[in-house]
């Protein structure tokens, strides 16, 4: 009876100490609040002293007429049809410009002919990036931040 207590007990105890020490990777990266520091708190997320401006250029087809924007957030302008929607998109989404990884396995799944180039800066990085609809990834990173694209134009 004691191995069998033994044999159950220790890789249980193992496995709570291992959870101990588990954590969010961003918490680890926080500095300690110190009470005697009367500092204001900073975001990393605080917007640049312009804010971030985004130039939108969204064609029906590659050989279609663009259709291009300009979006502001913080505070929020610029001529963007859905100004309000794109940046709250935009801020609710991570890495809304970060391209598929190379090795990407991708369904075969055609969303469509539109094609949209973003440039401008983001957070205080510089932005450029092209959104298309020619695969499952590609069209799942269309819908993550699609109220950026506004009304796509018809093809002609």
């Amino acid at each position: 009876m004691r191995y069998r207590t033994l044999l159950f007990t220790a890789p249980g105890l193992a496995m709570i100490l291992a959870s101990a020490g588990c954590g969010s990777e961003q918490a680890s990266n926080q500095p300690a609040n110190d009470p005697a520091d009367r500092s204001p708190a900073t975001s990393s997320v605080s917007p640049s002293a312009q804010g971030d401006t985004l130039t939108i250029q969204v064609k029906a087809s590659p050989q279609a007429p663009a259709k291009t924007w300009t979006l502001r957030c913080d505070p929020v302008g610029g001529d963007h049809p859905k100004a309000e929607q794109a940046c709250a998109k935009l801020a609710a989404t991570q890495d809304p410009f970060k391209p598929i990884p190379a090795d990407q396995i991708c369904t075969k799944i055609y969303g469509g002919p539109e094609v949209a180039t973003v440039k401008g800066t983001w957070r205080d990085q510089p932005v450029n990036a092209r959104f298309t609809r020619g695969d499952g990834c590609e069209l799942n990173r269309w819908s993550k931040v699609a109220p950026l694209f506004g009304d796509v134009p018809k093809v002609r």
